[in-house]
């Protein structure tokens, strides 16, 4: 029978997953064949899981009434009782899942096991929107299928090693040693897009690069020789840019202020934080760009222009960390779709020699190769490439299998 490798990113109200064929143990070759892929979302509120087949067709597009579908867990019982009777022919030699925060401890996949489980758990402060739903469908899928390995792939562990200019903020020493530091995140993004960009352009690839993660959740990164030097986001994915309802970066005297003269608990600031802040709070309309684009209303316009100037403004200043830029990509679901954004971003560094094409940016994405968009007189290439978390997750896992077996 083919083997075949079971895929999980779990995100705070959704989970997605992937399934993908596996060339035989002793075959070189490690790319991964789509099986089938999706998802259920709007857990709690509005669930509906969607799969398609390899070639796009839809295979389901359900709706759940929401007592049934209200929990992470409930959800991943879902996707297992649908996949399970659907995958004939195919037999699963592992899991592979996204985990947001693998602390100071963890800088590659690692096999999860009862002591691995107990450090993650100990990580769910630092990435309170994530870490737990990470962990959850781990543990479902423990206790149903104990026989099979799962490999947990971090978000965290592309950014490994950076300088410790990168890693430190200006806080007491005591602090950095205890595990207070810039850690940053959307890791497996970066490494499976400039993984694209050393096919498209190893030059660039190796060179100077900025990569923007724009989604939901947003960051930036800068990489030089293929390996992270800095990102946006620091101690916990609240960092940064401002997201769909994140706050990114703030005065810390503000924090203070809620607390001390507002009276407010500190889980109320950080339920604040991370869920009414970022484009919703800013707009007070909606946290989905799309929906902030199609709007006539002055305060739509102001959160997307504030989006699109502090992105410019840290793609600046991690030029700076890199002593200059030979080449700019955009990813992810606003860096992907949002050709309006990309335009006003490209227009607050035309001062720097980057410049737009309108109708190559207009374009549609042709497909996983991406596309080029800068204009004829712009100094450096700009790239929008599609990310895909799941295979980057999927080939961890095979390789981390792999080597198990052989050892």
């Amino acid at each position: 029978m083919t083997q075949a490798l079971f895929v999980v990113n779990a995100g705070s109200s959704s989970i997605k997953f992937k399934i993908y064929g596996v060339a035989a143990q002793d075959h070189e070759h490690e790319d991964l064949d789509l099986i089938m892929g999706g998802q259920v979302d709007g857990i709690g509120s509005e669930p509906r899981l969607k799969v398609k087949d390899q070639a796009g067709a839809v295979l389901v597009d359900d709706k759940f009434p929401v007592e049934q579908l209200s929990t992470l867990s409930q959800a991943q019982t879902v996707i297992a009782d649908w996949v399970t009777p659907r995958i004939k022919g195919f037999v699963i030699i592992g899991i592979g899942h996204r985990v947001v925060h693998g602390g100071s401890v963890y800088s590659k996949p690692v096999l999860v096991d009862d002591e691995v489980m107990h450090t993650l758990e100990s990580f769910i402060p630092l990435a309170p929107l994530h870490q737990l739903g990470n962990l959850d469908p781990i543990r479902i899928l423990r206790e149903r299928r104990p026989d099979l390995p799962q490999v947990a792939c971090f978000d965290t562990a592309f950014h490994h090693g950076h300088p410790e200019l990168s890693d430190r903020f200006a806080l007491p020493r005591e602090l950095y040693e205890e595990g207070v530091r810039r850690y940053g995140f959307h890791g497996l993004s970066y490494e499976y897009v400039h993984g694209k960009m050393e096919q498209i352009d190893p030059g660039v690839a190796q060179g100077r690069l900025i990569i923007a993660h724009l989604g939901s959740g947003a960051s930036i990164c800068c990489l030089f020789g293929g390996r992270s030097i800095e990102t946006t986001m620091g101690f916990t994915a609240l960092d940064g840019l401002p997201m769909g309802t994140r706050s990114g970066t703030l005065d810390p005297g503000v924090v203070l202020h809620l607390i001390e003269q507002k009276g407010m608990k500190p889980e109320e600031v950080g339920n604040m934080l991370y869920k009414q802040s970022g484009l919703l709070g800013l707009s007070g309309i909606s946290n989905d760009v799309r929906e902030l684009l199609a709007s006539d209303r002055q305060e739509a316009n102001m959160a997307i222009d504030f989006f699109c100037q502090r992105v410019a403004q840290s793609m600046a200043s991690l030029a700076v960390t890199i002593n200059g830029l030979d080449g700019l990509v955009f990813t992810a679901g606003i860096g992907e779709n949002a050709p309006e954004v990309r335009r006003r971003v490209i227009k607050h560094l035309n001062w720097s020699g980057l410049f737009i094409d309108d109708m190559a940016n207009e374009a549609r994405l042709p497909g996983p190769q991406g596309m080029r968009i800068e204009g004829a007189h712009s100094r450096v290439p700009i790239y929008v490439i599609p990310t895909d978390e799941e295979k980057m997750i999927g080939l961890h896992t095979l390789r981390l299998l792999r080597l198990l077996k052989k050892h």
